[in-house]
């Protein structure tokens, strides 16, 4: 998300009272977390406003659960194969708290002032009364995460005892010797735990406590803190990490289990691509960058979604393992940053993609697909000729879809005397038109290829040009050579 109500934008200006007597005189009270979120859902849901903005594809599936669950209550475990938005899901809920909440000021615990739940808080209210001092807390600073590896820890999680503070002269017993980890700082927030079967077993039972009781446990003793948290997991599924599991104790405190999954229509691939790309320099501009932002015309983003989906689909391919939206974001990128190359190179204005830029996807990310021949040999060139094979079969979908019934005999004419036209990744647009001269129904292609009226370049006509070439051969009505980077359409 990155409009203006976006929950993690700059903080704007916080509420008023910055003392307890003044929150009790504006009426405040305490609410916690749980139906703070729920009251917020129930509001946006109420309002027809979209609860989780910038989630795509997952609007009549995973949301609906997710809705349900939050409105529960339920702390909740996100389970699917990569790249399919878990996090960034999780990251989503942040909106759904208040944009500011008061706490007591200096609190490691993010404790609300009518609400104090540890030693130091009683005694700051007990000493200053009236007059404790109260701080406000921004939304997108009550959101913690940890990525679960082998080496976590409890104290990374939990908390430990701190040695600087035993040797002032506290006693083990003295829960302010506690050194509080990631979760209890967390209180009053969302915490989240990516890839959580890669916890280890025994870590993993140190968060029963925080699910069910909703206190720790540090070095023997128990410290009684009511957290008042929603905490969020992700997985893959099981039957892909292989490399651990989540332990039924703690999976059954969960309230919800939602499964995710890659978009199921192609229009929602195209949108969440678009989303995604246009996040990025390659797509989205940076005022560093010598060129425009490059256009990426709509048929090749269509391509490269295409191309993802047959990818996944293919049985070459784990299927256990999953292709990520990353892929298919990788892919985009790559072919926007040959044409920002061409430009650099060829000396065009503006940097305009075109299906010359497609071959350099397969290479680039060849790394990101676990092929089903795991034993295969890393030189094997059999890998690069599936996706090659792919993309060739992503780009004459995307013709058939886009240039159905379009009349290109015209263009197809020009090389019925053997001529040719000579294309490559450094060929500038306008050298490519220069050798076809007048190209018949030309309005009606960047018609169909989405290109506004009025807004036709000599790029974008090129670009357009280039694909219905590339159309022609695919569908076996002419002729090409490729040796290198250079392309040769016709005889």
């Amino acid at each position: 998300m990155t409009d203006s109500a976006s929950p993690w934008a700059p903080a704007q200006t916080p509420p008023a009272p910055t003392t307890l007597g003044e929150l009790r005189a504006r009426g405040a009270a305490f609410r916690p977390v749980k139906a703070e979120i729920r009251a917020n859902l129930l509001a946006r849901l109420g309002a027809g406003e979209p609860t989780l903005p910038g989630i795509v594809g997952f609007e009549d599936t995973v949301v609906p659960e997710v809705e349900r669950a939050l409105i529960a209550g339920h702390d909740l475990v996100l389970l699917g194969e990569r790249g399919q938005g878990k996090t960034r899901l999780i990251r989503t809920l942040v909106g759904l708290l208040d944009e500011w909440t008061p706490v007591l000021a200096g609190s490691e615990l993010n404790e609300h002032p009518l609400h104090p739940i540890s030693v130091w808080a009683h005694r700051q209210i007990a000493e200053h009364g009236e007059d404790t001092p109260v701080g406000w807390l921004h939304r997108s600073e009550r959101f913690g995460e940890k990525l679960a590896t082998p080496d976590t820890s409890v104290g990374d999680l939990i908390g430990d005892v701190d040695p600087i503070k035993v040797a002032e002269g506290r006693t083990l017993g003295d829960p302010e010797t506690v050194h509080y980890g990631l979760v209890p700082r967390t209180n009053r927030g969302i915490f989240s735990v990516n890839e959580l079967p890669d916890l280890a077993e025994r870590i993993q039972v140190a968060l029963l406590n925080v699910l069910e009781e909703r206190d720790i446990q540090i070095r023997g003793y128990r410290v009684r803190l009511p957290l008042d948290l929603l905490l969020v997991a992700s997985a893959n599924p099981e039957d892909y990490t292989n490399r651990g599991r989540i332990i039924t104790p703690l999976k059954d405190r969960f309230g919800a289990e939602v499964r995710t999954h890659y978009p199921i229509e192609l229009a929602d691939e195209i949108r969440l691509l678009t989303q995604e790309a246009q996040t990025s320099w390659v797509v989205g501009g940076d005022r560093h960058d010598p060129f425009d932002a490059p256009v990426v015309p709509a048929h090749l983003v269509e391509i490269v979604a295409r191309f993802t989906r047959l990818v996944r689909e293919s049985s070459h391919v784990d299927q256990r393992s999953g292709v990520s939206a990353r892929f298919a974001i990788a892919g985009l990128e790559t072919v926007a940053a040959s044409a920002v190359r061409r430009a650099a190179v060829a000396g065009e204005t503006r940097p305009v993609a075109r299906v010359v830029d497609l071959p350099g996807v397969v290479p680039a990310s060849r790394g990101k697909v676990e092929f089903a021949d795991a034993g295969s040999d890393p030189d094997d060139d059999r890998e690069l000729e599936v996706l090659e094979h792919l993309l060739r079969q992503a780009t004459a979908q995307t013709f058939r879809a886009r240039c159905g019934g379009l009349d290109l005999t015209g263009l197809q004419e020009h090389f019925t005397g053997g001529e040719t036209v000579e294309s490559g990744e450094l060929v500038p647009g306008a050298a490519l038109l220069g050798q076809l001269g007048t190209i018949p129904r030309l309005a009606e292609l960047l018609g169909r290829l989405g290109v506004p009226e009025g807004e036709e370049s000599a790029e974008q006509a090129a670009a357009a040009v280039e694909f219905a070439l590339e159309g022609l051969y695919l569908t076996r009505r002419l002729a090409k050579d490729t040796d290198g980077a250079r392309t040769v359409y016709g005889a």
